[in-house]
């Protein structure tokens, strides 16, 4: 069954009209090409539709590079899941490969990315990739993760680390027969396609192409977050294991509004979250880091007791960091006050806007945050 949009009519809600035909001129007039390591981010993950397209007009091939046929230009269309494989239009087949002509992006789910397009079937239904060159990539990544109004120092930092960070979890997923990466902040990196470039995320990839950080020959899992409250954390106080160069060290962020949090739970909003324990009467805060995270916390109600550890109090209770303190208002509301947003481990990027902003430059920044590494070129093959 054929479903065809217009992709004009998509962005009927932005107030500039037909932006996207000047942003199409401007990216593919100002970024310039380079040939660098291909990466397989998935856009969509296990769903039983999606909608691609292309800017130009889109090749489609099937899984032994046939062609097939063309999908018309600012058209989109629903790939859909079918027993034994995919259907996208008039064709069936076990996936397909959507790749623009010329200059052309290509279109995923609400979004347009470079590079093409592969929509293949998973135990869960479809899941959508985007194969991209890493520093077209990197252009997204970085206007995602990083204001493109920041220092540049600071957007250099970002970049290596970015790219460090893509290229370990590539290796990490190199028997992963589908993608290497996800588009989500959660577990990857923020993708968000070409609305994220900029000239000044051009500048900071494409002055630093080719580089990574490593440790003893290796790349390092080089995760950043967004402000620690004034330290950073030992790893393994975080996740467990411990990894030489992400060690504790000063930060540059207390300045920053929001590394500054209050959050507060009423006793049945804890039950609803953990309904096991049935009236929930105490939260304590059991064990710390050495700066003052909270390592276990203890929830007591009268049915049981659960306690989180370590990045598990972060993510099961939805914080914005493990650095808190723990009171108990006259209204027996819990009340829970705290400092930084993120994980607290490596760079923390507000303290890298600060420290560029004082003239520190990208590698110092870098060798400030992420212990005993080295600046390391990598050739694609």
């Amino acid at each position: 069954m054929k479903f065809q949009l217009y992709l004009g009519s998509l962005f009927s809600q932005i107030k500039v009209r037909h932006w996207w035909v000047s942003i199409f001129l401007w990216i593919a007039l100002v970024a310039p090409a380079q040939a660098s390591v291909i990466l397989r981010v998935a856009i969509e993950r296990g769903v039983n539709q999606v909608k691609v397209g292309s800017s130009t007009t889109g090749i489609v091939k099937d899984s032994t590079g046939r062609t097939l046929g063309q999908l018309p230009a600012m058209s989109a269309y629903y790939a859909q899941a079918v027993p034994g494989g995919v259907a996208l239009d008039k064709w069936q087949s076990g996936l397909f490969w959507i790749e623009p002509t010329g200059k052309g992006f290509v279109y995923i789910g609400d979004r347009w990315y470079r590079g093409r397009t592969l929509v293949v079937p998973t135990e869960k239904g479809l899941t959508a990739v985007n194969w991209v060159d890493d520093q077209e990539y990197l252009y997204s990544v970085l206007g995602g993760e990083m204001n493109a109004s920041w220092p540049q120092e600071a957007l250099k930092a970002q970049a290596i680390a970015a790219r460090t960070y893509a290229l370990y979890e590539r290796e990490k997923q190199r028997n992963n027969p589908v993608y290497d990466l996800g588009n989500t902040p959660d577990r990857w990196q923020i993708y968000k396609g070409v609305i994220s470039e900029s000239p000044a995320t051009y500048k900071a990839v494409d002055e630093t192409a080719g580089q990574v950080l490593t440790y003893n020959n290796k790349i390092i899992l080089s995760v950043f977050h967004a402000c620690s409250g004034g330290h950073t954390e030992n790893v393994e106080d975080v996740w467990g294991n411990a990894l030489p160069y992400l060690r504790a060290v000063q930060d540059y962020d207390q300045n920053i509004s929001a590394c500054n949090w209050v959050k507060t739970f009423s006793p049945s909003e804890i039950s609803a979250k953990f309904p096991e324990l049935g009236n929930v009467t105490a939260m304590i805060a059991e064990t710390f880091s050495p700066f003052r995270s909270v390592k276990v916390l203890k929830i007591v109600g009268n049915k049981g007791t659960k306690v989180l550890q370590r990045e598990q109090v972060r993510t099961a209770l939805k914080l914005k960091s493990t650095r808190f303190s723990v009171t108990k208002g006259a209204d027996g509301n819990f009340v829970l006050q705290g400092l930084g947003f993120g994980h607290g481990l490596g760079m923390s990027q507000w303290g890298a806007y600060n420290l560029a902003r004082q003239g520190v430059n990208h590698l110092q920044i870098l060798g400030h945050y992420y212990k005993g590494v080295a600046l390391t070129p990598i050739q694609a093959k």
